[in-house]
């Protein structure tokens, strides 16, 4: 089986970058020919996402596969797929690579090399959201490290070798967890397979296991918690934000955190259903300290970027609290909270790179990121007010944005099983009101500084990304079952295999 569409979605931009490497000269013709390797993959992820939805269909599809390593010792497959959790995703991510592109125009250091690791970068996520077996699910994983690090500590700013090593070192020791489960799962006689699609079917029963499952589960859970990423292990996230380039931060903040979240839901709850089950008490837990303490730190943030940071730790943890939702009993679950997890990871992705992307441009122009020094800047810059205004709102949940479908479907579904834990983190709602109102009137409102009496607003070049995601927060908010419908369609089977598990 073998349609070539998900293979050309994931290697394109490494295609784009080798011949970028090899034959592309000239600073404007690198830029160019990025963006054409973007915007063909943007439109290879929109087809792909358009033929997912319109075959109706509940399970996996568009499947690329051959056996790849074929021994008697291991048999790894080439297997590509997507459900209706992974097609929004990477639809998400070609049109946050499409804008970093373009985010990226100002660059004039190395700009070769940049582009080239920018296009790896997109690659590497797209084969996450991809990979049906598990060896594959974590090369592309560990791909991402390359040039997420290059990216940060080359044209980042700051102390971005301490940023780009500290986050190298958060994720690598995240990833070793995880790689002793996949070892484990291997190593398994009764198990047999790395392939996601039967794994899940058959679910990872506790005596299948060469080590404890609860071992594994958590193993898993720790690696995937990093990248999230999840209190205590987040430490890594804000100082990767502030010094990372702009595009970077898109990414980041975009795209690569909801590996994280897309790895909770299809590895620990879709191969762990009994035990993500019997732990979603610990996980709710940990689901409301990130959200209130995400909330809290962002209060006392002066910089712009480390503002959007903290913020989006406790908007990750919204995601977790949907996941932690599947509660224990036949009773409890639902797909509500499961699906307003995965739609957070859609919606958080648009709405927190637009506001990283409108930040660059602020700091491009006004040279400053430091809150006290702005203010009255809608005057000069009023495309990029408007920008940071729909960024800003959306991300507090007004209804109407996509913030308030996702995190309506997460509290309506949370707040079933654990509702004190739920209302706890319904009050960070009020918290984020309070930073993002703060935030606009300090930077944008009020009296112009005369510094800033010079400033332009934003140039075509740098509205255009802008403009997308402006769009997309507007029509989800307003149509959300452009994708809402295709994330319960992989949500489902995964309610069902707990529903067995519960009942059974």
């Amino acid at each position: 089986m073998f349609t070539g569409l998900l293979t050309a979605v994931v290697f394109v931009p490494i295609f784009g970058a080798i011949i970028l490497a090899i034959l592309i000269k000239g600073n404007r013709n690198i830029r160019l020919f990025a963006a054409i390797v973007a915007i063909a993959d943007l439109s290879l992820a929109i087809l792909a996402f358009l033929c997912y939805k319109t075959s109706g269909q509940t399970g996996f599809g568009l499947i690329d596969q051959f056996n790849w390593i074929n021994s008697t010792n291991i048999n790894v497959q080439y297997q590509l797929g997507i459900d209706g959790i992974s097609a929004p995703l990477i639809l998400l991510t070609g049109i946050l690579g499409f804008c970093a592109i373009f985010a990226s125009w100002s660059v004039k250091s190395r700009v070769k090399e940049y582009f080239v690791w920018l296009l790896i970068l997109q690659a590497s996520v797209m084969g996450v959201f991809t990979s049906l077996d598990l060896i594959m699910f974590f090369i592309f994983w560990e791909l991402e490290l390359i040039p997420m690090y290059f990216l940060i500590s080359i044209w980042g700013s700051g102390r971005k070798e301490y940023s780009a090593m500290k986050f190298l070192v958060f994720t690598i020791l995240g990833s070793v967890f995880m790689l002793v489960s996949i070892v484990a799962i291997f190593l398994s006689p009764q198990i047999n397979t790395l392939d996601i699609i039967k794994l899940s079917e058959q679910g990872i029963s506790a005596s299948a296991l060469i080590i404890p499952a609860s071992v594994a589960f958590w193993f898993f859970f720790v690696a995937f918690a990093v990248k999230l990423p999840i209190w205590p292990l987040h430490t890594w996230l804000p100082d990767a934000h502030t010094d990372a380039p702009t595009a970077v931060s898109v990414m980041l903040a975009g795209v690569l955190l909801k590996m994280g979240g897309y790895g909770l839901i299809r590895i620990s709850v879709g191969l762990f259903p009994e035990l993500a089950q019997s732990y979603a008490h610990i996980i709710a837990i940990l689901a409301v300290i990130g959200v209130l303490y995400g909330a809290l730190v962002t209060l006392r943030q002066t910089d712009l970027k480390r503002l959007i940071a903290y913020s989006s730790i406790s908007h990750m943890g919204l995601v977790l609290l949907g996941i932690a939702s599947i509660g224990i009993g036949t009773n409890y679950i639902s797909p509500v909270g499961l699906t307003g997890a995965a739609m957070q990871m859609f919606t958080h992705g648009t709405i927190t790179g637009l506001l990283f992307l409108l930040v660059g441009l602020v700091y491009d122009k006004a040279h400053t990121r430091h809150i006290p020094d702005l203010g009255g800047l809608a005057v000069r810059m009023p495309i990029v007010a408007v920008g940071f205004l729909v960024a800003g709102l959306a991300s507090l949940g007004l209804p109407g944005t996509s913030g308030f479908v996702a995190e309506l479907l997460v509290f309506l579904g949370a707040f079933k099983v654990w509702s004190w834990i739920t209302a706890l983190a319904v009050f960070a709602i009020v918290i984020t009101a309070g930073y993002i109102l703060w935030m606009l009137q300090r930077a944008f409102f009020g009296p112009l500084q005369p510094r800033f009496a010079s400033i332009g607003d934003a140039t075509v070049i740098e509205a255009v990304p802008m403009v997308i995601l402006v769009v997309a927060i507007m029509l989800v908010g307003v149509y959300p079952s452009i994708v809402l419908d295709v994330f319960r369609s992989g949500i489902d089977p995964i309610i069902y295999s707990l529903q067995q598990v519960a009942g059974g």
